[in-house]
């Protein structure tokens, strides 16, 4: 009985600190790094992809769950730029405003980027490969952080491609290139952060999680 509630008293204290990490990243300038020339890669997504490894799929996705909750936050309240209307129904730029899909394309990329991080992670662990414990974190977190990538811009191009086109200037024909590029300078940087960082820090301390109370 003491061991399972001393693995709760665990699990929740880990789970705060990560959630304590991500609002860090989602509140504040230490969230971007530059990527290439002046696109920045968010590390929103690397608390994600650590809960999910760490401490499973389902705390993989409510800290994906939170970490739309405050992005949703910072785009309501103290929007960064014109297109805030992509993430939250509360925006409005002239004739153009946000809606029930600015909720989709808020959480549902980032719930499911944890989702698929755990589920991979623990696919791969199970597979019999030399390479595994590189090989495991490291596709875990490129996949958690492109699923994160391709869903935020997917939804956009779906459901705001005319509008979103409209407000940055650029005709609807040439945003599927611009799609493209983003995931390029952007997207991809940001998957390389999240392999290197699901190895580096989630391999050693799932090491000795282990024999936390051996």
């Amino acid at each position: 009985m003491k061991a399972s509630v001393s693995r709760k008293t665990l699990f929740l204290a880990q789970f705060a600190m990560l959630l304590a990490i991500e609002a860090i990243v989602c509140f504040t300038p230490l969230g971007s790094l530059p990527a290439i020339g002046p696109v920045v890669a968010t590390l929103s997504t690397v608390p994600v992809i650590i809960t999910a490894i760490l401490l499973g799929t389902g705390s993989g996705s409510a800290m994906g769950f939170f970490f739309g909750l405050f992005s949703f936050c910072v785009w309501t309240f103290t929007p960064p730029s014109p297109i805030a209307f992509l993430f939250t129904p509360f925006y409005t730029l002239g004739s153009v405003r946000g809606n029930f899909w600015s909720l989709v394309i808020c959480f549902a990329p980032r719930i499911l980027a944890g989702t698929v991080t755990g589920l991979c992670f623990g696919f791969l662990t199970r597979l019999k490969c030399k390479c595994k414990p590189v090989f495991a974190y490291s596709i875990s977190g490129i996949l958690g952080s492109l699923t994160n990538t391709f869903l935020v811009l997917g939804g956009i191009y779906v459901f705001f491609g005319k509008s979103y086109a409209t407000v940055i200037g650029q005709s609807f024909n040439a945003l599927l290139g611009l799609i493209g590029l983003t995931i390029l300078t952007s997207g991809i940087p940001e998957a390389a952060i999240g392999a290197v960082a699901a190895y580096a820090i989630c391999y050693p301390i799932k090491k000795h999680m282990s024999h936390s109370f051996e």
